[in-house]
């Protein structure tokens, strides 16, 4: 039982940690954003309006797999919606980072999705990274469209509002968000200089195929960052 107790005291440090990584990073301003990860058949979610300075791993929130919360909690992340439905998508996934990333939400707020302007961009797992579309932050309707854009891909950008990257586990979500906020910037400046020049639907299989062989797919000694 104390350990149990212990790693999921662990797990609760480490999606602190990876939420204070994700404002360090300029990934989220102030105390926009929010990190989960897969727990116990539900998830274990940052708290809602709380600086991630100031968090600690009591305040990390439960969120069960019907969407409810024990008693004497503090209240999670008003995106757990989109975050839960997540997981009921990608049983292959196991945490999500959620972030208003400056380039990444300005292609958001144009609802432009980022196209294979440049090969990293099926590091997502596909030849695009999607927009989905609008829907009111917080809501059920949200998290559909969410599902809908995660459901072949690792990221997507939400239309007039953010991003959001899943992984095996919270450092390769993190990374992914990061990358995701790179691409972003550079498809923007792309645009900035005229019109972009897209690889091939073939050539961005061929990297996909290519990227499975490393990174996240490839380890198999990684921790899944769930319990």
């Amino acid at each position: 039982m104390g350990e149990k107790r212990e790693s999921e005291t662990a797990l609760r440090k480490e999606i602190i940690e990876t939420a204070r990584a994700m404002s360090r990073s300029g990934l989220t301003p102030g105390r926009s954003g929010n990190v989960s990860c897969r727990f116990k058949g539900g998830m274990l979610i940052t708290p809602s309006g709380k600086r991630y300075e100031e968090t600690e791993p009591e305040d990390v929130v439960f969120v069960a797999a019907d969407g409810s919360v024990p008693k004497g909690q503090s209240k999670p992340s008003t995106e757990w919606h989109f975050h839960l439905a997540a997981y009921g998508a990608r049983p292959d996934r196991n945490a999500v980072v959620h972030s208003h990333s400056t380039h990444a939400t300005v292609l958001a707020c144009a609802r432009k999705p980022i196209p294979a302007f440049h090969y990293m961009v099926a590091v997502a797992g596909g030849k695009d990274i999607p927009c989905v579309p609008y829907a009111t932050f917080g809501t059920e309707e949200l998290a559909r469209h969410v599902v809908a854009g995660l459901k072949e891909r690792d990221a997507c950008l939400m239309a007039n509002h953010g991003q959001i990257a899943i992984g095996k586990s919270l450092s390769y979500a993190l990374e992914l968000a990061i990358e995701v906020e790179v691409l972003a910037e550079h498809y923007y400046k792309v645009l900035s200089i005229g019109e972009s020049h897209l690889l091939d639907d073939a050539e961005m299989r061929k990297i996909v195929e290519k990227f499975k062989g490393y990174g996240q797919n490839a380890d198999s000694d990684q921790t899944d960052g769930s319990v």
